[in-house]
């Protein structure tokens, strides 16, 4: 089964959406507004593609952060920002059995995703 993390009204997430949807790809959804982040998960990902992909450092929420805070970015003071406010999180993150997707690529996700 594919699992689909992310926040429902983001134009990145729709576009991905719509991708999936148009290649009739069946997926479940986790949406970070309604259900947060799960640590656990977060880590499980982390091991797989870095902590550093996992946190969306371009995205509004994070640039609206004091400096002192986006100063000196690590793997726990990232996961400590993501869990606080999981719009820091990068959008969208699949897990497709062993696969693991980080941020919307169609290209990518034509491989991966059957």
């Amino acid at each position: 089964m594919t699992t689909v993390y992310g926040i429902k009204n983001c134009d990145t997430m729709k576009k991905s959406f719509a991708w999936l949807d148009g290649r009739g790809i069946a997926y479940s959804f986790h949406d970070y507004k309604k259900f947060g982040a799960d640590e656990a998960l977060l880590k499980k990902w982390a091991a797989q593609a870095g902590w550093e992909k996992l946190i969306n450092t371009r995205g509004p929420s994070f640039r609206r952060l004091p400096p002192e805070k986006q100063a000196n970015l690590t793997e726990k003071k990232a996961f400590a920002l993501m869990l606080e406010n999981p719009s820091m999180i990068r959008r969208p993150i699949v897990e497709a059995g062993r696969t693991l997707l980080i941020g919307f690529d169609p290209e990518e996700f034509a491989k991966k995703l059957k």
